[in-house]
Order: structure tokens, then C-alpha cells, then sequence
């Protein structure tokens, strides 16, 4: 992959729904591609030390375990690829929303290997840098309707990379501490 940055400033408050504000601002480097490069580098070194046994810890009983988290984290990001995908190729097809807590109930991640998601969330998460370093100005600004939203390509970029953060936070305070 080229590492030259990608520098396309931060979406403005009209780009997204203002929930999504918490993880965007989360996001400190100003090369998002280049911010989502590094996290999945440093959150492969979270995993690395995250041991079989710790993935169907929950801190508590109504929460999400290790493994849980971990797959939520992937099927999230393929979705925000997936809009953006859609978004920067100018499909004006409005994109349903989905429901996080349905998806982590009848997805198999509590049956996978800790190794096993954290090596799934890499491949995912670099086939995500190679969606967006292969975009040209035009398509990070196109708007598109997401959840019943206007949402931009920069701003699901952004949000890709601060529900990374987010979750990485919970599971270092939460679950590894």
C-alpha cells in the first residue's frame, strides 16, 4: 500500500448524525488512511495479548464478551464499508440501517478463537484502507443516505476509525484491566 497521506480534513457536523460525533472526535491524526493503518497495527498488539480464556469474559452479565466486542467491532466496520463504498460510487439507493445488538445476538463470533476475529478484523480492516486510499477528492465529499441520514464518505471514514478507538478504550478499562 502507498503510505502518501490523506489528508482531507474533518467532517463538518452537517456531514453525519450528531451521535456519531463521540467517535469522530476520537480521531486525532489528521491522514485518516493513515490513522486507520496504525490502529490496526496497534490493536493487533492489544489482541496478541489477549488469551484464549479471557474471550467470554464479560465485566458484566448483561454485556457483550471479549469474543462479542471483537465481532461487533468487524461486522460495524464491514457496514460503514459498505455505505461508503456505496456513497463514493455515487449510488443514491438509500441504505437501511441495522441493528448492533441483533447482529452480535446471531452472529457465531462467541464460538471463534480470540486469534481467529483478531486476525479477521485485520483483513477486514485492510481491505477498508485499500477502499479508501483508492479515492479521489470528488468521491470522500459525496453524500448518501444512510440509516435515513445524509452522511458523507469523510465522515464514515472518520467514524470507522473512532468506533475502533472507542471500543479498544472499553476493552482495555473493562475486560483487560
Amino acid at each position: 500500500m502507498s503510505s502518501t497521506p490523506v489528508i482531507i480534513g474533518r467532517p463538518e457536523a452537517s456531514e453525519h448524525l450528531p451521535y456519531y460525533e463521540k467517535y469522530i472526535k476520537l480521531v486525532e491524526n489528521a491522514d485518516i488512511v493513515g490513522a486507520l493503518q496504525e490502529q490496526m497495527i496497534q490493536t493487533q498488539a492489544l489482541l496478541s495479548a489477549v488469551g484464549e480464556a479471557k474471550g467470554d469474559f464479560r465485566y458484566a452479565p448483561d454485556k457483550w464478551n471479549v469474543k462479542e466486542v471483537l465481532g461487533h467491532l468487524i461486522d460495524t466496520e464491514r457496514i460503514m464499508a459498505y455505505r461508503a463504498l456505496r456513497i463514493a460510487r455515487n449510488d443514491a439507493t438509500p441504505i437501511e440501517g441495522f441493528e448492533q445488538d441483533d447482529y452480535v445476538r446471531n452472529a457465531p463470533h462467541r464460538n471463534c478463537r480470540v486469534k481467529d476475529l483478531a486476525g479477521e478484523f485485520a483483513t477486514v480492516r485492510e481491505a477498508s484502507v485499500f477502499l479508501f486510499r483508492s479515492l479521489d477528492a470528488e468521491a470522500w465529499m459525496r453524500r448518501g443516505i444512510a440509516n435515513r441520514a445524509e452522511i458523507t464518505v469523510r465522515a464514515l471514514a472518520y467514524i470507522i476509525a473512532g468506533h475502533e478507538l472507542h471500543h479498544r478504550k472499553m476493552l482495555v478499562e473493562k475486560y483487560l484491566s
